[in-house]
C-alpha cells in the first residue's frame, strides 16, 4: 500500500507541475502576443502621422494660394473696379472720368496762371466739370463706338482714316462747342461768342494739328474700343490746360 500511495502522490504532483508549466507557457505566449500586438499598433500609429501630413499637404498649400489671390486682387482692386464699372455702366463711367480729368486740368491751368495773391475760380472749375460730364463724356462714348463700327479694322490705312476723321469732324465740332459753352456761361452774347471763335478757333486748330494726330493714331491702333475714351481724356489733360487757358481769356470787344 505504501508504494501505491507514493505512486499516486508522485503522479498527482507530476500533473500539477505539468499544469503549472503549461499555464506558464500560455502566460508567456499571451504576454508575447500582447507585446507584439502593442508593437504593431505603435508602428501603425507611428506611420499614421506621416500619412496624415501627406494628406494635409493641399490644405497647407491652400492658404498661400489664397493669400496670393488676395494680394493679386488688392493690386488690381481699383483697376478691376473701374473696368467692371466700365463694362456694366459704360456711359456714366466715361462721363464721370471725363469730368474728373477736366477738373484736374482746370485746376492745373489755374495753378499755372494764378497770380501770387489770387484765388481759385471755383465757378470756372464747376463749368469744366459739367462740360466733361454732360458734353464730352457722352460725345466720346458715341464717337468711338460709332467709328469702330464704321471702320472695324486696325490696319495702318484704317487707323489713318480714323485719325483724319477725328481731325476734320470730331475735333473741330467739340472744340467749337467747348469755346461756345464757356463763353455763354460767362455771360457773352452771340456776337461776342462769334468774335471769340473767330479769334481763338483757328489758332487752337493749328496747335491741335501738332498734338492730336499722334494721340489719335496710338488710340485707334493699339487701344481697345471701350478704353479709347479714357485714353482720349488722358491726352485731353494736357490739351485742356491749353484750352481752359484760351477759354478764360477776356472776351473780344465788338465795338
Amino acid at each position: 500500500m505504501g508504494s501505491n500511495f507514493l505512486r499516486k502522490y508522485y503522479y498527482c504532483h507530476l500533473q500539477t507541475y505539468e499544469t503549472r508549466l503549461l499555464v506558464t507557457h500560455v502566460g508567456n505566449f499571451t504576454a508575447q502576443a500582447k507585446s507584439l500586438a502593442t508593437h504593431q499598433q505603435w508602428r501603425a500609429y507611428a506611420r499614421f502621422p506621416s500619412q496624415l501630413s501627406k494628406t494635409r499637404v493641399p490644405n497647407t498649400l491652400s492658404p498661400p494660394s489664397r493669400s496670393f489671390s488676395s494680394s493679386s486682387s488688392s493690386k488690381s482692386g481699383f483697376l478691376g473696379w473701374y473696368l467692371g464699372n466700365l463694362q456694366s455702366r459704360p456711359l456714366i463711367t466715361k462721363c464721370i472720368t471725363s469730368s474728373l480729368i477736366y477738373v484736374a486740368s482746370d485746376l492745373t491751368s489755374q495753378m499755372i496762371t494764378l497770380p501770387p495773391s489770387g484765388s481759385f475760380d471755383t465757378t470756372r472749375t464747376f463749368r469744366m466739370a459739367a462740360y466733361g460730364l454732360v458734353i464730352l463724356g457722352p460725345s466720346q462714348h458715341f464717337w468711338f463706338n460709332s467709328l469702330s463700327k464704321i471702320l472695324p479694322k486696325r490696319d495702318v490705312l484704317t487707323t489713318l482714316k480714323k485719325t483724319s476723321m477725328g481731325q476734320t469732324i470730331y475735333g473741330p465740332i467739340i472744340t467749337t462747342i467747348f469755346f461756345s459753352y464757356n463763353a455763354g456761361l460767362q455771360g457773352e452774347n452771340s456776337h461776342e461768342i462769334f468774335a471769340r471763335l473767330k479769334r481763338d478757333l483757328l489758332p487752337t486748330f493749328k496747335s491741335g494739328v501738332m498734338f492730336w494726330p499722334i494721340c489719335d493714331f496710338v488710340t485707334f491702333k493699339f487701344i481697345p474700343v471701350h478704353l479709347q475714351p479714357l485714353v482720349n481724356s488722358s491726352c485731353s489733360y494736357v490739351w485742356t490746360i491749353y484750352l481752359t487757358y484760351m477759354a478764360s481769356l477776356k472776351k473780344v470787344s465788338t465795338t
